[in-house]
């Protein structure tokens, strides 16, 4: 016979709670599913203006975008913007493995950092001349790498040349403030403008951030470090390497007219 407590059936109290539950976790499940996908269409909006916006940054003022709105950062990116994706032989891809469409501005540079890197997908993202759209005025490429405590991100653009860099947008998920931190502030990105990728020979040699700061007997390969920083910079220096050497294939076919410009 089932035992009582406070003059309730115990049994009957525990079946109660399961019921109640398990009722609750399904009414909490359903709601939570509704909210995601009334969200989704706001999520994937924001994500498409935050990924256009740091793109643009690369190439324009960063306090004219700031003050532009939403719909006008859409809109001078369809203007000015044209992209595609190349594989590590610089050869442009426009299906995956499983046949669906490429999007440059959809491709996880996360996910793709994860693969082998001959086996990546390359976007590339053309700022075209206002005037005339058959001119390139800068090509932007986006970056992935590890600073101190975490992942480090951005795009540099590099002039019609392939060789001098036009301007460079950085971002981090978690390095020390007023230290690494620092990537994302225009006073290091500025630091890239003019700085050129190529040596003398024709050799892929990048910009480096040297250690320290106010550092004399700067070339065209080097930019100032962050004091306290140096790990970050190094990050962001390898970041810088690597990547300009997995589109090299692409300069190339581009230099060699191999490819149409648009």
């Amino acid at each position: 016979m089932p035992t009582r407590k406070g003059g309730y059936n115990v049994q009957q109290s525990n079946a109660y709670i399961i019921i109640f539950t398990a009722i609750m976790t399904v009414v909490v499940g359903g709601l939570l599913s509704l909210a995601s996908q009334g969200l989704g269409p706001a999520q994937k909006k924001s994500i498409e203006l935050d990924t256009k916006t740091q793109i643009l940054a690369s190439v324009m003022d960063r306090e004219q975008l700031k003050k532009m709105k939403p719909n006008e950062i859409l809109e001078m990116y369809n203007q000015r913007i044209a992209s595609l994706v190349v594989d590590i032989k610089g050869e442009e891809i426009e299906k995956d493995e499983k046949g669906n469409d490429i999007v440059a501005e959809e491709v996880s540079i996360l996910k793709n950092y994860k693969r082998d890197p001959a086996d990546r997908q390359y976007p590339v993202f053309k700022y075209i001349n206002e005037n005339d759209p058959s001119k390139v005025e800068a090509y932007i490429l986006p970056l992935y790498g590890a600073g101190l405590w975490d992942k480090i991100w951005g795009y540099v653009a590099l002039q019609s040349d392939l060789n001098t860099i036009a301007g460079a947008s950085f971002d981090h998920r978690a390095e020390t403030p007023g230290l690494g931190a620092r990537i994302g502030s225009a006073e290091i990105q500025n630091r890239f403008v003019g700085k050129e990728i190529y040596n003398p020979k024709g050799e892929l040699v990048s910009v480096t951030m040297i250690k320290g700061e106010g550092n004399t007997g700067l070339d065209e390969h080097t930019v100032d470090g962050m004091s306290g920083a140096t790990i970050t910079a190094r990050g962001l220096s390898d970041m810088l390497k690597k990547y300009l050497g997995y589109y090299e294939s692409y300069f190339k076919k581009i230099n060699s007219g191999s490819m149409a410009k648009l």
